[in-house]
Order: C-alpha cells, then sequence, then structure tokens
C-alpha cells in the first residue's frame, strides 16, 4: 500500500523557516520523481517545487526561487523541502506526491498524493 505523509508544518513569523519532510511507506522515493505543492484557501493549488528522478534536478516555481529548497535523503526514504525567508504568502497547506507540476503542466506518470501539513506565516 503506499502512501505519502507529509510533515514539518507550524506557525512561524515573516522571515523565519520551516523544513518540511515527505515520508513514504509502500514504495522508495529513489526513482521517483517527487513535487511539493500547496493549496492556500480560497486558491488553486499550485506546484511549489520538483526533484526529478535518478538526477535529482530540481525545480522551483518563481515564487519561492532562491528562498525553499527541495532535497531528497535515500537512506531515510524522505524528501525534504527547506522554506527560508518565508512571506506570509506562503501561508498554505503543503503536501507531496509522485506528481510535478511545472507552470500550469501537471506532470508524473503516478499518482499518490500524501495528506498536507499547514504552515501559517504571520506578518
Amino acid at each position: 500500500d503506499v502512501q505519502l505523509q507529509a510533515s514539518g508544518g507550524g506557525s512561524v513569523q515573516a522571515g523565519g523557516s520551516l523544513r518540511l519532510s515527505c515520508a513514504a511507506s509502500g514504495f522508495t522515493f529513489d526513482g521517483y520523481a517527487i513535487g511539493w505543492f500547496r493549496q492556500a484557501p480560497g486558491k488553486a493549488r499550485e506546484g511549489v517545487s520538483c526533484i526529478s528522478a535518478g538526477d535529482d534536478m530540481t525545480y522551483y516555481a518563481e515564487s519561492v526561487k532562491g528562498r525553499f529548497t527541495i532535497s531528497r535523503d535515500i537512506t531515510e526514504n524522505k524528501v525534504y523541502l527547506q522554506m527560508n525567508s518565508l512571506r506570509p504568502e506562503d501561508t498554505a497547506v503543503y503536501s507531496c506526491s509522485t506528481k510535478c507540476q511545472f507552470g500550469s503542466v501537471l506532470t508524473g506518470p503516478y499518482d499518490y498524493w500524501g495528506q498536507g501539513t499547514l504552515v501559517t506565516v504571520s506578518s
């Protein structure tokens, strides 16, 4: 049974940092592209970042580029999203998936989604 679980969310002040974790059960992350997504209240879900399978190339949405870093730890079977210089507009539920989103295009042959974790950034 394949499951993804995001964790690490919380409440921080603007300028603060959080590190989100995406843990997998039922499969190993190695060999899968993994994407982080977020959905703010009243807004559509948006792709935040993606790490590719195999060569671990990374992609970031313009809104987070330079502030967020995605990484993969094969030994722990986790994917992380380090979020620095957080802004109130980063407030959202963050989730991980075997899908990735590049602009408006959702890609990936596997369709697994984890429960999200709430990030709240206050001004």
